[in-house]
Order: C-alpha cells, then sequence, then structure tokens
C-alpha cells in the first residue's frame, strides 16, 4: 500500500455532548468506513456506560449506590478510570476530583444567576475522594448522598481508545477529534502534520494558534463552554472542589502529549491550580498554551510577540 493510493476520508457525528469527526487515509471508501464504525460504535459504547445523562448508563447505577450508601463492584474497564482518578486526585493536591460534580446542582449556567452559598456549602460536605473507599474492584460510599463523574476523563479516554482501534486495524493516517480532544494517528499520508486550531476563548471563531501534530493528542479545557456573567464577571463551570466556586485566574489551557487523556487532565489541573497553574504545566515539560482572564497569555505554544524583523513594511 503506498501513499498515492491513499483516499482521505472524513466522518462527522455527534457523540458525548459534542459535535466530533474522524479523518482516516485508506485505500478504499470502503475500507475507511469498516474502520471509522468500529471506532465511533466504540465512542458509543463509553457513552452509554459513563453518560450521566443516561439512567441505564453504569455511572448511573453506581450514583444509585452511591446515594443510598454501601458499595458496587465494578469491571476492569471502569476499574482503570478510577484508578486513574485517583491518580490524577493525588498529583493535584485533591483539586481534580471526580466526586466534585455534584456542585453542578448548584451552579445553574442556564438560570444566568449565581447560586445562594448556603447551597454550595452543603453540596461540598458531599464533596471529596478521600470519603469513599476504592479497593479494586469494591467501590464503597460510606457516607450517604454522594455522587461520582467522569467528566474530564472519559472523552479523552474515548478519544485514544478510537485512535488505538483505528492504528491496529492498520490505519496509519489520520485524525480522531472528539469535541475539541485531538488524538493523531501519524501524520497525513504525505507526511506532512495535521493543523489543529487552538481557539481563541474569548472569541469562539478566532483560532488564536495552530499546532502541527504528527503524532500524540491536544486537549483543552476553559470557562468558555459552559458560564454565565454577573455584573461584568465571568463565572465558568470549572469548579474548584474545595470552595465550590469556579476557578478565576486561567481563562483557557491546551496542552499535547502523546495520549488525549493525559493531555485532558493535565489542562484540567492547570486550571484548577489558579495562579499556579502556569508554574505547574512548566513543571511538566509537556508543550502547553495558557491564556488568562486579562488576555495574556504563556506557555511553550504560546504566540511569538511581533519583532521589528518580523513586521511587514
Amino acid at each position: 500500500m503506498t501513499a498515492k493510493r491513499l483516499g482521505c476520508y472524513r466522518y462527522d457525528f455527534k457523540a458525548m455532548g459534542s459535535p466530533c469527526d474522524i479523518q482516516l487515509y485508506a485505500d478504499s471508501p470502503a475500507r475507511a468506513k469498516q474502520v471509522a464504525d468500529a471506532a465511533i460504535a466504540d465512542v458509543r459504547r463509553l457513552e452509554a456506560l459513563y453518560s450521566r445523562y443516561r439512567s441505564d448508563s453504569f455511572l448511573s447505577a453506581i450514583n444509585r449506590v452511591a446515594a443510598a450508601g454501601g458499595r458496587i463492584a465494578v469491571d476492569d474497564e471502569t476499574a482503570g478510570l478510577l484508578n486513574y482518578a485517583a491518580t490524577c486526585y493525588k498529583q493535584s493536591d485533591g483539586l481534580f476530583d471526580i466526586t466534585s460534580g455534584i456542585l453542578r446542582r448548584a451552579w445553574r449556567f442556564d438560570l444566568g444567576r449565581l447560586p445562594d452559598q448556603a447551597q454550595v456549602q452543603e453540596l461540598l460536605d458531599k464533596v471529596g475522594w478521600h470519603k469513599l473507599r476504592w479497593a479494586s474492584p469494591v467501590l464503597e460510599f460510606p457516607n450517604p448522598g454522594m455522587e461520582i463523574d467522569f467528566g474530564g476523563i472519559v472523552k479523552e479516554y474515548a478519544v485514544d481508545r478510537a485512535a488505538a482501534l483505528c492504528g491496529a486495524a492498520g490505519i496509519r493516517h489520520g485524525v480522531v477529534n472528539l469535541g475539541g480532544d485531538i488524538k493523531v494517528i501519524g501524520p497525513r499520508a504525505d507526511g506532512s502534520p495535521w493543523r489543529v486550531g487552538i481557539r481563541d476563548p474569548r472569541h469562539k471563531e478566532a483560532v488564536m494558534q495552530t499546532v502541527l501534530l504528527r503524532e500524540g493528542a491536544l486537549a483543552s479545557s476553559g470557562d468558555y463552554e459552559r458560564c454565565i456573567l454577573v455584573e461584568g464577571v465571568r463565572y465558568g463551570h470549572v469548579l474548584n472542589p474545595k470552595t465550590g466556586w469556579p476557578v478565576r485566574h486561567l481563562a483557557a489551557v491546551s496542552v499535547v502529549g502523546d495520549f488525549c487523556v493525559v493531555a485532558g487532565s493535565a489542562s484540567t489541573i492547570a486550571m484548577l491550580k489558579e495562579d499556579s497553574g502556569s508554574a505547574w504545566l512548566g513543571s511538566l515539560g509537556l508543550p502547553h498554551l495558557w491564556v488568562n482572564v486579562q488576555g495574556e497569555t504563556g506557555g511553550s505554544l504560546a504566540p511569538k510577540p511581533a519583532t521589528a524583523e518580523s513586521v511587514p513594511t
């Protein structure tokens, strides 16, 4: 199979509440569709398992046990996600916490107003990974009324799995994009990189930087997906599990890594670390770009300022 015989085929679909697409180079439309269909089916499988919006999902079954208090045995895949969540909790000093999703009961961004602090505090009493007991394969909730949410992990995990499935099927050139979380399956067929745009958090249609990727993944976190403006102040959906309130320092973070799940959790942890997030990102050694709420940018992927030599005359 030579590069000249490969065509590029794109498949658009919606999953996990986001517009998604898979682009694959293959020797025939039928082959590309077969591989893409298998990858998309796996994304939908994960959505069915871990969606908080579906009462028949395994996540909802877990949360019914959590609400009543009790224990539940989980399968190997779920155990892997829980182990990763535990690692993120530890490495973030408790800021990346999959029990904090319950705070959305107070933060109703569709209502356009701030929640009552008493309600936030009541929910905070039900937040804390350390309040659970996790010894694979048994997850135990000693305190009734809690819940878990794999947001910030599952979509990125689905990206990595979809890319791996395509690679295992013989695809050597392609890209998986689930709502802006991206994993590259090798460069384009001619060897050129994929051009991935990083959006400006304050101008939805504007691209702030373009990253060239021949391998690896890119994921982003930001305060622009769900937010409210109250008296000129923006309150985003990334909530600090210790205060119950949105982060207020970084507006957006993008990270490049070998795996999308790692890039995604790193970008979220940086947001949660507030004014120490940029320094923490620098310590990781991963290519990244951050924008704070004042519009200042930084990181190894930040656009370079114009110089006298680069400004056209």
